[in-house]
């Protein structure tokens, strides 16, 4: 675990206040309690479904567990940036150049007040973000549709509003899991300090090629 600065903003929302929280450790999460929403749904299951999933995450290198907390000990929402399995693809690019918003969702009552995009603003304030290629995947078949009331397109789109204004892409690729469904999306942010000659090879291993 390396040990970075939390930080902390306050999000007001018609629901109440909650604290947006980077760099959560282990021992920090330990404390909070988890909702019960982030569970197994009739046609939906949840990222992670136990507390103790994200003090795991919170133990590996550089990375940062993002987390809503509501009257100060409660997680209805959360966002994980770490590096991708050595077994991706994604891990092939030089080690630990490319970090994945690995998980990100908000319970159904908190959802649709503005609650991702915060944990996406605080995975975003990374030290390290300038000289990493963040990514995100989205799979249709995580997400939940009936909770939202949308269709797998909507969905999408709305993956794409809400990373956009982080600086984050739509890129192209021929990663066999993504192109099972048209509706599933590879999104990128390159940051500023990516040499040119990593950007290629990103590039080339959109397609699972080397140059």
């Amino acid at each position: 675990m390396t040990a970075y600065a939390s930080h902390e903003i306050l999000a007001a929302t018609p629901l109440g206040e909650l604290r947006i929280r980077s760099f959560c450790r282990p021992e920090e999460i330990r404390t909070l309690s988890f909702d019960r929403q982030f569970g197994t749904h009739a046609h939906y299951r949840s990222l992670f479904t136990k507390r103790e999933s994200l003090e795991r995450k919170a133990e590996q290198p550089d990375t940062s567990v993002v987390l809503a907390i509501a009257d100060a000990v409660h997680i209805v929402g959360f966002g994980v940036l770490a590096y991708p399995d050595p077994e991706e693809r994604w891990a092939e690019l030089r080690p630990n150049l490319m970090m994945e918003v690995n998980a990100i969702e908000v319970n159904r009552r908190w959802r649709s007040q503005k609650v991702a995009k915060a944990l996406v603003q605080m995975m975003m304030v990374h030290p390290l973000i300038e000289a990493k290629i963040a990514y995100f995947v989205g799979y249709s078949w995580t997400w939940d549709l009936d909770g939202n009331r949308m269709s797998a397109q909507e969905y999408r789109q709305m993956m794409i509003r809400l990373f956009e204004p982080f600086g984050f892409t739509e890129y192209t690729t021929n990663d066999p899991n993504v192109c099972l469904k048209p509706e599933n999306i590879f999104m990128a942010r390159i940051g500023a300090d990516v040499s040119a000659e990593a950007r290629q090879a990103f590039k080339w291993l959109r397609f699972g090629q080397s140059p």
